[in-house]
């Protein structure tokens, strides 16, 4: 069977390099992946799989093998990041407002792949595959509730996904049990002071000073309110306030992001930042806005489907395939399927010869890993039916 799908796979790497690059040249930012999911459908159609629109721009296409068997779900995000494509790559990205900077092209080109050759073996399992390509995993709140509400897993008793990785070499794979990537949340304050001139300071409440010193506190809650050996981050993302050198501005506005794979350490970060913001505040006789978004849930994989996972790589691509990663503070809502029923979410390395990380405006992946990753998910697709 896998010498099989090798040969097969070789015949397809030309096809997968070349979907991957068309949604390079045309991505499309959340619940905006309306020539993508337009490209992914009629490919799916062709294959005579019956396909369902979910969350205005997500898919759900359903495989059906032999009667009888269980339900496998795999699952490719479709979105691309607000921002512009930079370097001289000949796909480079026609939109200047869009960039698949993060892996999404790759993971659907990966999912198109996957489909093509599972429906080529449709008699030689029990079973359903079930294929979803879900919109906006870049914003929160996400494609993936929006996908579950609306009924993309029902029936479905596992579910698998991937996310191409810049920092493992090419074609290793990297997958923790239990807690793998955190939750995500965001904050946004305004420090409200009073402006004038800025050669008269002390008539002023100078937000910009309050600002800085409110950064500065906020590093004591890892480590001075939470044990500093457990995993949480407190980091500003964006500082703005004032018009010109000369003018002590009357606000200054701050974002910043917390993340944490324990609810109670979540709780608690939360409560210390608004604590420490209004009090700040309040020893310079300013005033705070102060604003708290909770984002995707940490996600956890199932111990079960790890350990099926790692199985199929050593079977497929070989033991030393697998590199033993440790868990990331980056945010997935893939999360959210795992809620639902058991999976695993794996990382796939891509970084032989790419200098750029995930969301840079440079970022590429090495396309040699593509149809080393179409080998891994069809064939973990494949043993997981076969398995029950």
């Amino acid at each position: 069977m896998i010498e099989d799908l090798k040969k097969d796979i070789k015949e397809l790497t030309p096809q997968l390099i070349e979907w991957r690059r068309d949604f390079h040249r045309h991505p499309e930012i959340a619940y905006k992946e309306h020539r993508t999911s337009s490209v992914i459908r009629k490919f799916l159609e062709s294959l005579g799989l019956p396909v369902k629109v979910h969350a205005e721009t997500g898919l759900r296409a359903v495989l059906e093998g032999k009667p009888g068997g269980a339900t496998v779900a795999l699952r490719a995000d479709i979105d691309a990041l607000p921002l512009k494509e930079e370097g001289d790559k000949e796909y480079k990205s026609e939109n200047p407002e869009a960039a698949h900077a993060c892996g999404h092209d790759g993971h659907m080109a990966i999912l198109m792949g996957t489909a093509k050759l599972l429906s080529q073996r449709r008699e030689k399992f029990k079973g359903n595959a079930v294929f979803l390509l879900q919109p906006s995993e870049e914003k929160i709140p996400g494609g993936a509730k929006r996908m579950i509400e609306e009924g993309v897993l029902e029936g479905a008793d596992a579910i698998f996904g991937l996310h191409l990785w810049q920092p493992l070499p090419t074609g290793t794979v990297g997958i923790v049990r239990g807690a793998m990537m955190a939750q995500p949340d965001a904050f946004y304050i305004t420090v409200k002071g009073k402006g004038g001139h800025g050669s008269m300071p002390h008539t002023a409440v100078d937000p910009i000073l309050v600002a800085s010193h409110l950064v500065v506190n906020t590093q004591s809650i890892v480590s001075r309110s939470i044990d500093p050996l457990k995993p949480v981050v407190v980091s500003f993302g964006t500082v703005n306030g004032g018009t010109i050198y000369n003018i002590i501005p009357g606000e200054v506005s701050l974002t910043g992001t917390v993340r944490t794979f324990d609810p109670s350490l979540q709780s608690l970060a939360q409560k210390r930042l608004k604590e420490i913001t209004e009090e700040t505040c309040k020893a310079f006789g300013a005033t705070a806005e102060f604003k708290y978004e909770k984002g995707y849930p940490p996600l956890v994989n199932h111990e079960s489907m790890v350990d099926l996972v790692l199985d199929v790589v050593k079977n497929t691509l070989g033991e030393e395939r697998i590199k033993d990663i440790d868990p990331v503070m980056g945010g997935e809502d893939f999360a959210y399927f795992l809620e639902k029923v058991p999976g695993a979410f794996l990382f796939f390395g891509i970084g032989d010869g790419m200098e750029f990380p995930h969301h840079h405006p440079a970022f590429d992946l090495d396309e040699k890993a593509l149809p080393q990753a179409v080998l891994l998910m069809t064939s973990l697709a494949l043993e997981f039916l076969q398995k029950r």
